[in-house]
């Protein structure tokens, strides 16, 4: 008998359980990301309304009143509708936790408790769970009982000091960033700490509580400029599109746009130099290393800066990526989906829909063997499978009915 190839699907998650009660973004991005990865990731919704984000739009897609920020992050999972107010809702959830690897939620602390869904509670039928709380503040802090969300902690996480224009130019002053930063970044955290849980119960046969707050995150993700301050004892300051630490390393005008210049080092610096025809700035002892330019960044930037001016951006970017210094174009969302790296990476990803007939996504960019680890399901409609997974814990159609009427489910 001939041996088998390997299987190389993308699938390391496969046969892992996950019961996601969360909602809004941070939790869910776990979710999905633990469903990209092969996990049955099954979604606990509230029966009518379901997860928040379902009604934040527009936009919405087509004619489902399905609204983009949930598409967002709920590829690969299934819907399940249950009411936890009630005591039988409560009971189908401690069935469902019983018999999965992992729960997630994002209530707030100790708010799941009156209902039995705590950590405490669950862990008794099921002692190798994997719960995973996220919350604003964590579980054990001055700021516990408070409420999180991301654009207050990135406020108070020190990011949007450190993001935005200086006081003093035009249109100066902090800025969240683009994206729900310190969510996203909270999802990717709860991950990790969730696959090593896995990893570790395969060697204790234990589960574990996890505990994710957003501030943390915030505070942990800080990296170079955390270290800036605690190094030094300086507070840094917003510098725009400029890098405290590198120079020249931000964004120029061009005679038709702007662009951003990346110079890690000086032999890079040498030649930007030599292309922008300004061979004297890579000899002067004030450019000629990182430290120096750094010292007298002002001064470096304003001839850089009248030179980038002349020419447009093509120009530039041709010549510059000619010479090997890391240059790029500022691009809209339009233009990043027709950049011929994101098309043949495969970032855009079209997904059957039941009602919209299909989705443009956004793939999961981790890539096992050359193939992509994304989820192929979209994100399900409310309450979509909820009679399949309920079937699955032996739930019979007659009992499903009367759930039903009793607005359980």
């Amino acid at each position: 008998m001939s041996e088998q190839p390997a299987d190389t699907s993308p699938q390391p998650l496969a046969g892992v359980k996950v019961l996601d009660l969360s909602r809004v973004l941070a939790g869910p991005w776990c979710g999905q990301l633990l469903a990209d990865l092969g996990a049955d990731v099954i979604k606990v919704e509230r029966p009518g309304n379901g997860d928040d984000t379902r009604h934040w739009g527009p936009p919405w897609l087509g004619d489902t009143r399905e609204s983009a920020y949930y598409l967002c992050a709920n590829r690969g999972k299934r819907s399940v509708t249950v009411d936890m107010a009630k005591p039988e809702g409560q009971t189908l959830i401690k069935r469902l936790a019983a018999e999965s690897d992992v729960l997630l939620e994002n209530f707030k602390v100790g708010g799941l408790a009156k209902y039995g869904l705590d950590y405490a509670s669950l862990k008794q039928d099921n002692p190798r769970l994997i719960y995973c709380s996220i919350t604003g503040f964590g579980q054990e802090s001055p700021y516990a009982h408070r409420a999180g969300y991301d654009f207050m902690i990135q406020a108070m996480g020190g990011i949007m000091s450190l993001t935005g224009r200086p006081d003093f130019e035009p249109g100066g002053g902090p800025v969240k960033s683009g994206v729900a930063f310190t969510d996203i970044f909270t999802g990717l955290y709860a991950a990790n700490a969730v696959m090593a849980a896995l990893y570790a119960r395969e060697r204790s046969g234990e589960g574990t509580h996890i505990d994710m707050a957003l501030m943390d995150v915030q505070v942990g993700v800080l990296a170079n400029q955390a270290l800036n301050y605690l190094t030094s004892g300086k507070v840094p300051q917003r510098l725009g599109n400029a890098h405290p630490n590198i120079v020249p390393y931000q964004a120029f005008a061009t005679a038709d746009g702007h662009m951003i210049v990346a110079v890690g080092n000086d032999e890079q610096f040498k030649r930007l130099c030599a292309v922008l025809r300004l061979d004297e700035l890579a000899g002067d002892a004030r450019f000629a290393t990182n430290g120096a330019r750094v010292a007298h960044r002002d001064l470096l930037v304003a001839q850089l800066g009248a030179a980038l001016v002349q020419r447009t951006t093509d120009h530039w970017l041709a010549a510059l990526e000619a010479v090997g210094v890391p240059s790029g174009p500022i691009n809209t969302l339009d233009r990043v989906f027709d950049d011929p790296h994101v098309k043949a990476r495969g970032l855009k990803q079209t997904l059957e829909h039941s009602q919209a007939g299909q989705v443009d996504l956004v793939a999961n960019p981790i890539r096992f063997n050359g193939q992509s680890a994304t989820a192929t399901t979209a994100p399900p409609q409310l309450g979509e499978h909820t009679d399949t997974v309920l079937g699955e814990l032996g739930v019979s159609p007659e009992t499903l009915a009367q759930l039903r009427r009793d607005r359980v489910i």
